[in-house]
């Protein structure tokens, strides 16, 4: 019997891969990078052929690094980037680049709307519990529906990332619960939503919308020429999947009510898993429908490590290339006070601004505080401070957070950086072992889906794994608050709070 799992995680600009074994244990990984296309401002897509290219060379390099054939995988699971629009034909065709969530071209339509509804945001929120992306499909929809509506009639299907990918594998189509709840859908009924096809004007389009189905259950069987493109064995179940974020919170084993976890990754944010949707604080932050009968209600602050590599290729190009560049610039800031001697980095480094803890579409990132007397140190050290206190900002308008928080991401792999947080936050932070969550998540809701387990909250929780555990330094506390106070005051003052 095959003993071993699969999962892929395709983001926005890499596609990971990675080999599991029955106790969730990583044996090998491989990634190939995606070119995002960018035709327009506002724009952001993805060649349907090179994000296939990018899955196929992604689970090759996964079976040659963990020394395993395509025989040894019993099942597949996926993951990828959240909500968009990619759009085929009857026949399984891409009509166009596929659409993903960074994507912003839906914002004047939104605009527009909210203008004749002016409970558009609201009635969204009080749906699905999240506020409402640019880049989600509904939006999309509509948006294709007013400017490429000969293409939108060609698409017999338009669906997620992964279902691409999925469709890819096996040729069959289906979405599932984690993306239908968010496009924007209902978080109660774990679902999509009649009221908000009506909302965007896009009930004509239901039909173009795939079945739902539970995430870890199968989804189809890898098809002979799939097998061929990517070295699994023809007849491979796979399952149906979930996005990033779903399969991020089950993969660091946090499918837990209660659970607090945070994603230091290019995106920041951080949450608490629940048993039923929480909707408040209300009009602020994301609430993602979870496998097994679980949510997870998310603050946001879009921009997490994107900030320190800007800063890394904007303030330290000729380390940025050095083998032990985050050594050397840790090394660096080691002797800066907290505080950063009055520098204060707001790390709102996105073109689409911030959706908590205020929703501010205009909010940028920036240096505070600056004197002839600062140099680089100072200014690294500030944004290695400001998103700490980003998340503690975020942290501390969630319900039910307790003494832990497991914190996962790229930003995990700094100790330094860890206990930072742990100091700033004054809360036990446990860093789960293990690198690829997205693709852990995918695997144990492949490996769920073929019985493995007997439920995929026991599949995540069963294999928790916690690599180093950071305690906060209490002696540390009171220049933490004061950092905290000083970030809040450029916080308030440059949104207008």
């Amino acid at each position: 019997m095959s003993r071993y799992f699969l999962g892929i995680d395709a983001g926005s600009s890499v596609t990971k891969a990675a080999v599991f074994d029955e106790a969730g244990r990583q044996l090998g990984a491989g990634a190939h990078r995606i070119r995002l296309q960018r035709p327009h401002p506002s724009w952001s897509e993805i060649d349907p052929a090179s994000a296939w290219e990018a899955a196929t060379a992604a689970v090759k390099a996964a079976l040659k690094d963990a020394g395993v054939t395509g025989a040894d995988i019993a099942a597949v699971g996926l993951s990828a980037a959240m909500v968009g629009a990619w759009l085929v034909d009857e026949a399984g065709n891409a009509l166009r680049p596929g659409i993903i969530w960074e994507d912003s071209r839906a914002q004047d339509w939104m605009e527009r709307r909210a203008e004749e509804v002016p409970d558009f945001y609201q009635r969204i929120f009080q749906s699905d519990g999240c506020v409402v992306q640019q880049g989600c499909t509904l939006p999309l929809m509509a948006w294709l529906k007013e400017n490429e509506p000969k293409v939108l009639d060609r698409a017999a299907h338009a669906f997620s990332y992964k279902d691409f990918l999925r469709l890819k594998l096996t040729g069959k189509v289906a979405a599932d619960r984690t993306e239908a709840a968010v496009a924007p859908g209902s978080a109660r009924d774990r679902d999509r939503s009649a009221e908000m096809l009506e909302l965007f004007q896009v009930s004509d389009l239901a039909n173009k919308l795939p079945p739902v189905a539970d995430s870890e259950t199968v989804g189809g069987f890898v098809t002979a020429e799939a097998a061929a493109a990517t070295g699994l064995a023809e007849g491979t179940p796979v399952a149906i999947g979930a996005g990033d974020v779903p399969a991020t919170v089950t993969g660091a084993s946090a499918l837990e009510a209660g659970m607090a976890m945070a994603v230091l990754g290019t995106t920041c944010m951080v949450g608490v898993v629940s048993d039923h949707p929480v909707f408040t604080p209300p009009d602020l932050g994301l609430l993602f429908t979870l496998p097994g009968e679980t949510w997870y209600r998310a603050m946001v602050n879009v921009a997490g490590t994107l900030n320190l590599d800007w800063a890394v290729e904007t303030l330290l190009p000729e380390l940025a290339k050095e083998p032990d560049l985050y050594a050397r610039m840790e090394a660096m800031i080691v002797p800066i006070p907290i505080g950063s001697e009055g520098v204060v980095y707001l790390p709102y480094l996105s073109e689409s601004g911030i959706i908590a803890p205020v929703v501010n579409r205009e909010a940028r990132a920036g240096f505070h505080g600056l004197s002839p007397r600062h140099g680089r140190p100072h200014m690294i050290r500030a944004v290695y401070e400001g998103v700490a206190l980003a998340l503690r900002d975020l942290f501390q308008d969630l319900e039910g957070t307790g003494h832990e928080i497991l914190l996962t991401g790229g930003g995990a792999r700094s100790p330094m950086w860890t206990q930072m947080i742990a100091d700033c936050l004054g809360t036990t932070v446990l860093v789960p072992a293990g690198t690829e969550f997205g693709a852990r998540g995918a695997a144990l809701l492949a490996a769920t889906a073929i019985g493995r387990f007997s439920s995929i909250r026991e599949a995540s929780v069963s294999t928790r794994e916690i690599q180093r555990r950071h305690e906060p330094d209490a002696s540390v506390k009171p220049a933490w608050d004061s950092a905290f106070i000083a970030y809040r005051a450029r916080r308030d003052a440059a949104l207008g709070k």
